[in-house]
């Protein structure tokens, strides 16, 4: 984990520059504080193999998957992210013991050994903040002097982000299903106020290339299409096609209302209480099934705009679920608030 901060620069040689690589990591990291025997795989996965979560961090390559769609037009990253991840901070799949391994190493034991801090997960160590990659685009427009200095400011922008993103890291994991949520809206607010910053000189940079200039910067996502069409005739997946943004929720998102009747017992205002988060639920998914990017988005200001308008949607469908869930989590005592948490663990066993 000690590259997940290592300076975007290029696509060739860094690993996580390339989206796969990132899906593989966060895969492994996402069952890394498990018993063995807990299977790799389950409803909170994501379609292109990678997580939402990765133990109490939400989205964590966050600010590589903005700038992957931004330039590169890769989708398969940013666009996978939706209420199957609301569904999963609710019902997490991390019990007390699984979420251990994700914090502070302990000298001892065998379950710990090995495993990364959470600050580390989020980039925390000595090493150069993931940016946008600027020497790749001076490479591909040749820009004039003052091009460059607008260049420049697009480069010191983006760091400032991805320190921003990364400062969003939770200093502790969350244990309740509110908490969760409150450590998702925190990250995606983070990911909205990177995004204000690195839009108006993305614009201003944009807007002083010529036509020329202009293609050349827009060919970037379509040299990488290129590369994707190669890899899907090898059978690997295609990069830019928003595979689980517009589709419907997996069977496997249902919401378990007989399992909470069964393990809460819930009285008449707990029930009331509970439909209402299950109603705001459902809206929450079928608002973000219809905020979903339609089509390919051609230039990097106009997918940065698109990116915008997804974040702002996700906010708002995590406040509203998190305020329903709240209301809910209220009505209930210790006893049944420790049954509901033990639903995620116990469905993903």
């Amino acid at each position: 984990m000690n590259s997940l901060s290592r300076a975007g620069g290029g696509r060739g040689g860094r690993l996580l520059s390339n989206p796969a690589a990132r899906a593989q990591i966060a895969a492994g990291l996402a069952v890394a504080g498990w018993q063995q025997g807990r299977g790799g795989s389950g409803w909170w996965q994501h379609g292109n193999g990678g997580y939402g979560w990765v133990g109490p961090l939400f989205w964590p390559f966050a600010y590589h998957d903005i700038y992957d769609y931004t330039i590169w037009g890769d989708s398969i990253g940013f666009w996978d992210y939706g209420y199957p991840d609301i569904y999963a901070g609710i019902f997490a799949p991390y019990g007390y013991d699984d979420l251990a391994g994700y914090m502070a190493q302990r000298p001892y034991g065998r379950r710990h050994r090995g495993l990364a801090p959470l600050a580390q997960m989020c980039g925390d160590d000595s090493r150069a903040i993931a940016g946008l990659p600027i020497d790749q685009i001076q490479l591909t427009v040749q820009p004039t002097e003052p091009q460059f200095a607008a260049l420049d400011e697009l480069g010191n922008a983006s760091i400032t982000a991805a320190q921003n993103i990364r400062a969003a890291c939770p200093s502790q994991a969350a244990l309740t299903a509110p908490g969760r949520l409150a450590a998702m809206q925190q990250r995606i607010e983070a990911m909205i106020s990177a995004v204000a910053t690195v839009r108006p000189p993305l614009e201003k940079f944009y807007g002083l290339l010529d036509d020329e200039q202009k293609a050349s910067f827009n060919a970037l996502a379509d040299d990488q299409r290129r590369i994707s069409m190669a890899n899907n005739a090898k059978g690997q997946p295609v990069q830019g096609a928003a595979l689980g943004c517009s589709a419907a929720p997996p069977a496997a998102l249902a919401w378990p209302a007989s399992e909470i009747e069964a393990r809460l017992q819930p009285n008449d205002t707990q029930r009331a209480a509970l439909q209402v988060l299950q109603d705001t639920s459902a809206e929450a998914a079928e608002m973000l099934k219809a905020a979903c990017q339609p089509g390919d988005v051609m230039t990097p200001p106009a997918r940065f705009v698109a990116i915008g308008k997804r974040l702002d949607s996700m906010l708002q469908a995590v406040k509203q679920v998190r305020a329903a869930l709240e209301d809910f989590y209220a009505t209930l005592n210790d006893e049944q608030k420790a049954q509901f948490e033990a639903i995620g663990p116990r469905r993903s066993a």
